[in-house]
């Protein structure tokens, strides 16, 4: 397989961007990671080889996925953006383990997508600089997909990083911390500063690993449980009991059921969401269930 010359260098992107004429796009949350060593770490923290299938979310023109490629033994990258894809198909040219697919990743059926790739129930592994105005939903479709994930690491917004792996009671720990919990180990593996883009962006970020785990205490509908979750931290300086009355409505025979709800979760009424795990919000989520609430 034939090698290029390092598409994610400072000098290589800013010529690639000045022979197209074109610049990063806002709307689609475009930044380039121009340094080496970050782009070895990604790789590193992914922990990839030559039997690994990736995905990749928004490849830009290419930096990333030319490591990817050099790792793994294919590299299937989604990208939205039609300019990009016209620039990816000379930028990995020399790499025939690179398939650009032209599509929003919200949108695609992946499992009959990665079936086509990769084949049926293949393992996968997501590596990424994502679209920090879109991290969230991305993150949560791919962890609820029924897929084959074997491993998530991916480039986000640092503050976004730090409610990801934010313990309780802390001011970072909140709904997304949760919600991640149910699906995923997080950890944090690399900082990144903001200086490694062109353009730069106006924060720094960090490269976090997702290893997808069964939940430890499965309900029915996480979907329901994760919009309690959000009801408890309505306001987050308000107490649990406030959030709760604000849900669920302050009729006397609602603050009945509320109490006998608290007490069968061995949750106190006063204190606030931020001091709750993923188990405790299960706990009153059954409690709640059992007094038909939900």
């Amino acid at each position: 397989m034939a090698k290029t010359i390092d598409i994610a260098s400072p000098a290589r992107t800013q010529a690639i961007l000045n022979q197209y004429g074109l610049r990063a796009k806002k709307k689609f949350g475009q930044n380039f990671l121009t340094d080496g060593n970050i782009l070895s770490g990604i790789v590193s923290a992914a922990d990839l080889g030559p039997e690994d299938h990736v995905v990749e979310i928004g490849p830009g023109i290419g930096g990333l996925t030319e490591y990817l490629a050099r790792a793994a033994k294919a590299v299937l990258a989604f990208e939205i953006d039609p300019d990009m894809v016209k620039i990816l198909a000379e930028t990995l040219a020399p790499y025939d383990n690179v398939q650009v697919r032209e599509q929003d990743v919200l949108e695609a059926d992946l499992k009959t997508v990665l079936a086509k790739y990769f084949g049926e129930g293949a393992a996968v592994k997501v590596v990424a600089n994502l679209p920090y105005y879109i991290t969230t939903p991305i993150l949560l479709a791919l962890l609820q997909a029924d897929l084959n994930w074997q491993q998530l690491v991916v480039m986000m917004q640092k503050e976004v990083a730090d409610r990801l792996s934010a313990k309780p009671g802390t001011k970072e720990y909140g709904v997304l911390t949760v919600m991640l919990d149910y699906y995923a180990a997080v950890s944090v593996a690399l900082k990144v500063p903001a200086a490694a883009f062109n353009p730069a962006p106006n924060v720094d970020s960090a490269v976090v690993s997702l290893t997808p785990k069964p939940a430890e205490r499965p309900v029915d509908s996480p979907k329901q449980l994760f919009s309690l979750v959000k009801s408890c931290f309505a306001h987050r300086r308000k107490s649990l009991w406030n959030n709760l009355l604000q849900r669920f409505g302050k009729e006397e025979g609602v603050k009945d059921q509320l109490r006998a709800a608290l007490q069968e979760a061995g949750i106190e009424s006063g204190i606030r969401a931020e001091r709750l795990t993923l188990s405790d919000f299960t706990d009153l989520y059954l409690a709640l269930k059992k007094q038909e609430l939900l």
